[in-house]
């Protein structure tokens, strides 16, 4: 059991820092991913363009969100899990 939630704490850490990674580089990956975007089309309304950049960095935000709030609470569960079985 103690190896288990060990191995929650880990994954959960993991997450952590992949959603803050994911979180703090959203708009040079939203960029990057638009860029790509408007080569593949050859061209695009500036407007468009903008909009297609938002939309890229918005669903980074999103993406690196959820697995920083999955891993913080999958974390703080097995943290508190491993607190109970080392107190008794």
């Amino acid at each position: 059991m103690k190896e288990r939630l060990q191995g929650f704490a880990i994954i959960g850490a993991l997450l952590i820092l992949a959603g803050g990674f994911l979180t703090f580089k959203s708009v040079s990956f939203g960029i990057s991913l638009a860029d790509s975007w408007l080569a593949d089309r050859g061209g695009a309304d500036t407007d468009y363009y903008h909009i297609i950049v938002k939309s890229y960095i918005n669903s980074f935000l999103v993406g690196g969100g959820i697995m920083l709030g999955f891993g913080l609470v999958l974390t703080s569960l097995a943290a508190y899990k491993l607190m109970k079985i080392i107190e008794s």
